[in-house]
């Protein structure tokens, strides 16, 4: 099976979303879920692996928003 020919450099909306969206969760720890750690705890993290998962979801939906220009 082909892919359709995509001009060199050229990314799907969806690939560069996934990318913004792993950028913006690996530097921020975005609905990371609680764990004992040093330092500062922040009140907002998640419980649940299933709030986690959600809150990623959620983060890509708004990265292809916003990689859409919608």
């Amino acid at each position: 099976m082909e892919t359709p020919a995509l001009p060199l450099g050229s990314r799907r909306n969806e690939d560069i979303a996934l990318d913004l969206m792993k950028f913006i969760a690996m530097t921020t720890g975005y609905g990371k879920t609680a764990g004992a750690g040093v330092g500062f705890q922040g009140s907002g993290a998640s419980d649940k692996p299933e709030e986690y998962a959600a809150h990623l979801l959620e983060l890509y939906g708004r990265c292809l928003q916003s990689v859409g220009g919608k």
